[in-house]
């Protein structure tokens, strides 16, 4: 889905308050016409606002939007992300490719965080379906003096943070699907990309990307093809997006400042814990082969453990799904 137009956005957000506002102040205020704005109306339900309009009320956004703030995330942030290192945007093809690119350009950034994503990626290159205002899609860069090869199971040791973070919350039956996953009750809740730049040998930079499903409903989700979950879906409630936000950055950098020297060992119980495959089969497609087997665990190199007729393998990546009739698919 392309990028929503500049109209567009100012009209999202002068709504997103969940009012009513008519027709000829909304013309004022975004500078086009009535009918241009009843045009642009009609066309946000593709952002995951629908507006509904009345005739002597104007426009209305359902349950309006919870935007996030820019001055409260830095505040909250304060003392872990120094001023001017959170970067904020309506919209943006990728969060992760932003932070690439500045990497690229020879800037030191550290974290980015957008409203909507264009161009979302998952795991080998899968779109992320990203609704305007409804999700968080974050990213944290980080640097480090050793090569990529010292940070394997980094995107595990995330997933047990973000799991105990979630957890802690309230929100129940939270679980995490080898490699990236995090799931809820069965679906999937939201998914961590890590990209690496740099040297082999050292020093690298690493992107540690997060879409997390918060306030999507029923009615945002047309087009998803699995199963998924989100925090206002599971805990009955709206979530404060800032709040939590500040809370998942803050879970992300501790992580990755001291993955370096702690690896993902002091996170395999926690993994353990959340681990949603432990015990079930499930089959790995791998650099073209089909692995079956029973899943055991990870190693503390971050391989996925399976127990195969016997015989133990270290799978390294790939789609991993649950045979049929051994639980709910994951």
């Amino acid at each position: 889905m392309s990028p929503p137009s500049v109209t567009r956005l100012a009209l999202l957000r002068a709504l997103a308050d969940g009012a009513w506002h008519g027709g000829a102040e909304l013309a004022q205020c975004l500078g086009i016409s009535r009918a241009a704005v009843s045009k642009q109306a009609q066309s946000l339900a593709a952002w995951g606002a629908p507006v509904s309009t009345q005739r002597a009320r104007g426009y209305r956004l359902e349950g309006g939007l919870d935007l996030l703030q820019a001055d409260r995330l830095q505040h909250l942030l304060g003392a872990v992300v120094p001023a001017g290192g959170i970067e904020l945007f309506d919209s943006l093809p990728s969060t992760n490719s932003y932070l690439m690119a500045r990497i690229a350009a020879g800037h030191w950034p550290s974290v980015c965080l957008a409203e909507h994503q264009s161009a979302g990626r998952g795991r080998r290159g899968r779109q992320w379906h990203s609704p305007f205002g409804r999700n968080l899609y974050v990213s944290v860069a980080q640097r480090y003096e050793s090569g990529p090869a010292a940070l394997a199971g980094l995107s595990l040791a995330i997933g047990a943070a973000l799991a105990q973070l979630l957890t802690g919350l309230g929100v129940e039956q939270v679980s995490l699907k080898w490699p990236n996953d995090v799931l809820c009750g069965g679906g999937k809740l939201g998914g961590i990309l890590i990209e690496l730049q740099g040297d082999t040998q050292g020093p690298c930079w690493a992107v540690a990307g997060l879409g997390l499903n918060v306030n999507m409903l029923i009615a945002d989700g047309g087009g998803i093809e699995q199963a998924w979950n989100s925090l206002a879906r599971a805990s009955g409630r709206a979530w404060d997006r800032t709040g939590l936000a500040a809370q998942v950055v803050e879970a992300l950098l501790r992580v990755m400042h001291t993955f370096p020297e702690t690896g993902l060992e002091p996170w395999l119980p926690s993994y353990a814990r959340f681990d949603g495959l432990a015990g079930r089969t499930v089959h790995v497609d791998w650099a073209g082969e089909r692995v079956d087997g029973t899943a055991r665990g990870i190693a503390p190199n971050g391989a996925l453990l399976l127990d195969c007729a016997g015989r133990q393998r270290q799978i390294w990546g790939g789609d991993v799904s649950v045979r049929a009739g051994d639980g709910p698919a994951v």
